[in-house]
C-alpha cells in the first residue's frame, strides 16, 4: 500500500484526460469546505448539558468562538510547513492524510461532546481538523497548475470554489444529521460529528484515489511554453525555490494582499447574520437565507474572477478587488441607514465575491511571480496570511462593534467605523500589490525544475 500512495504511482499514463483532476480536487474541498459552515453548531453546542436551553454548566458563544479561529490558524501553519513535504510526496499522500485529519478531528471532537470537554473539540475540530484543513487546501493546487499551464486560474478557480460551496454541502447535511440523532436528552451533536467524520473521510478518499500527475514536460495540445508569459510581463518562464522566494519582497508584498482582502471579507461573513438584522432590519429567518445567498457568490466569485484573472492579468483583477471594494464598503453604511435591503445585499455579495475571489486568484499568481517548480509550498506558506486575518478580522470587527455599542451608540450604527476602517485596510492591500514587480534573476533556480534539491 505504501508504493501506492507513492507520488511515482500517481503520474498519469498517456491518454489520460486532465479533466479528470478538478473532480479530484473537488472531492477535497467540497468537504473541507464544511468549516465555512461550524456556525450552524454554535447554538446545540451550547446547549449540550440543558438540550432544550443553555445551562449553567453549558459552553458559552466566547468559548465556542475558538474552535474556528484555531481551526484555520491550524491550516494556516499546517499549509505552510506542509507545502514542501506535500511537493515531495506527492498529491495522494497528501490528500489521504487530509482525509485522516479532517475526518478524525470530527471524531475526537465527538468524544469532547460526549464528555464535555472543550478542550478535546478544540484539539478534534480545531487543531487535527485544522491540519487536514490545511493540508487538503493546498494539495491539489499545485497538480492543477501543472496540469493546466495554459489556464492556470480556470484550474485554481474550479478547485477552490468548491471550498466556498461546501457551507452549501455541509450546513444541511450537519441540521439533518442533528434533527435526526436529536432526542429528548441530546441536541445529537455527538453522533453527527461522528457520521461528518466518516461521510468526509470516504469522500475525501476517493479524490486521493483519483489524482494525477502529469508525466515529465508533459504539455496540453496546441500549448506553447516558450510564448507563456510574453504578453504580460508579469509571468515568468523561469522558477523560484521555495526557500529564495522567503527572501524576496514579492513573497511578503503578496502576503499582504492576502492578508488584507481576506481580513476584510473574513470580518463580514464572519457578522453576516447580526449584520444584516441590526442594519437593515431583516427578521431571523432572512439574515439565514442572506448568509446562504452569501455562500452562494462567495463559491461562484472563486470561479469568476479566477477565471477572468487569465484575461486581464492577476495584479489587474487585485486592483479590481481592492478599488471595488473600497467603494462598496464606504457604502454599506448609507445603503444601510437609507433601509435599500436590495442594494445591501447587493453589496455584500460582490464583496463576497471578491473575497473569494481572492482565494482563487492568488495560486496562480504565485505561479506568475515564483514559476511552478515549488507554487504548492509557496502557495502554502503565504496561507499563513489566512490563518492570521482569520483571528485579526473577526475579532476586529465584534471589538470594535462592542466597544461602539458600550459607549451608547446604536447596533445599527455601530459597523460603521469598523467598515471605513476596512476600506483603509484595502487601500494598504492596494498600495501592496501595486508594489509587486518581476523577481530578480538572482532568485531564480538553475537547476532542474523537475527534480530541486
Amino acid at each position: 500500500m505504501a508504493g501506492f500512495f507513492d507520488k511515482s504511482s500517481t503520474v498519469a499514463k498517456p491518454g489520460f484526460n486532465r479533466w479528470m483532476v478538478p473532480p479530484a480536487a473537488l472531492c477535497i474541498h467540497l468537504c473541507i469546505g464544511q468549516v465555512y459552515a461550524f456556525s450552524v453548531f454554535k447554538i446545540p453546542l451550547t446547549q449540550i448539558v440543558g438540550v432544550t436551553e443553555s445551562a449553567p454548566a453549558d459552553w458559552s458563544q466566547s468559548t465556542l468562538a475558538w474552535i474556528f479561529s484555531l481551526a484555520i490558524a491550524a491550516l494556516g501553519l499546517a499549509a505552510a510547513f506542509g507545502g514542501q513535504w506535500l511537493e515531495r510526496v506527492g498529491p495522494r499522500k497528501a490528500m489521504a492524510l487530509a482525509a485522516a485529519c479532517f475526518g478524525g478531528g470530527f471524531i475526537v471532537s465527538a468524544f469532547g461532546v460526549w464528555w464535555h470537554q472543550i478542550w478535546l473539540v478544540y484539539l478534534g475540530y480545531g487543531v487535527i481538523g485544522g491540519i487536514g484543513l490545511g493540508i487538503g487546501y493546498i494539495s491539489p493546487v499545485s497538480t492543477l497548475i501543472k496540469w493546466f499551464p495554459d489556464r492556470p486560474g480556470l484550474a485554481t478557480g474550479m478547485a477552490i470554489m468548491g471550498f466556498g460551496g461546501g457551507a452549501m454541502i455541509g450546513s444541511p447535511l450537519a441540521t439533518s444529521l442533528m434533527a435526526f440523532f436529536s432526542g429528548p436528552d441530546t441536541v445529537g451533536v455527538g453522533s453527527t460529528f461522528v457520521a461528518m467524520g466518516i461521510i468526509y473521510f470516504l469522500f475525501m478518499m476517493i479524490g486521493a484515489l483519483i489524482v494525477r500527475i502529469p508525466a515529465k514536460d508533459w504539455q496540453p495540445q496546441g500549448f506553447d511554453p516558450e510564448q507563456d508569459g510574453k504578453q504580460d510581463k508579469m509571468i515568468t518562464r523561469s522558477h523560484v525555490h521555495v526557500n529564495q522566494a522567503m527572501k524576496t519582497p514579492q513573497f511578503y508584498f503578496i502576503w499582504l494582499v492576502l492578508f488584507l482582502n481576506v481580513t476584510a471579507g473574513i470580518a463580514l461573513l464572519e457578522q453576516a447574520s447580526p449584520m444584516a438584522q441590526e442594519m437593515v432590519g431583516t427578521s431571523a429567518a432572512a439574515a439565514a437565507g442572506f448568509v446562504g445567498v452569501l455562500s452562494i457568490f462567495n463559491m461562484a466569485g472563486r470561479f469568476f474572477w479566477a477565471s477572468t484573472s487569465d484575461y486581464i492579468g492577476r495584479k489587474m483583477t487585485y486592483v479590481i478587488f481592492f478599488v471595488l471594494g473600497m467603494l462598496l464598503y464606504a457604502g454599506v453604511p448609507s445603503i444601510a441607514a437609507g433601509g435599500n435591503i436590495v442594494l445591501f445585499v447587493l453589496a455584500c455579495c460582490i464583496i463576497v465575491s471578491m473575497y473569494g475571489g481572492g482565494f482563487a486568484t492568488v495560486p496562480a499568481y504565485l505561479r506568475d511571480i515564483f514559476g511552478t517548480m515549488h507554487v504548492g509550498a509557496i502557495h502554502g506558506r503565504l496561507l499563513t496570511a489566512w490563518a492570521a486575518a482569520g483571528v485579526v478580522g473577526p475579532v476586529l470587527l465584534n471589538q470594535l462593534r462592542e466597544g461602539r455599542i458600550e459607549a451608547g451608540v446604536a447596533p445599527a450604527d455601530a459597523y460603521t467605523t469598523t467598515l471605513y476602517i476596512m476600506v483603509a485596510l484595502l487601500a494598504v492591500g492596494l498600495v501592496c500589490n501595486l508594489l509587486v514587480r518581476p523577481v530578480a534573476e538572482k532568485h531564480h533556480y538553475e537547476g532542474d525544475p523537475a527534480n530541486p534539491d
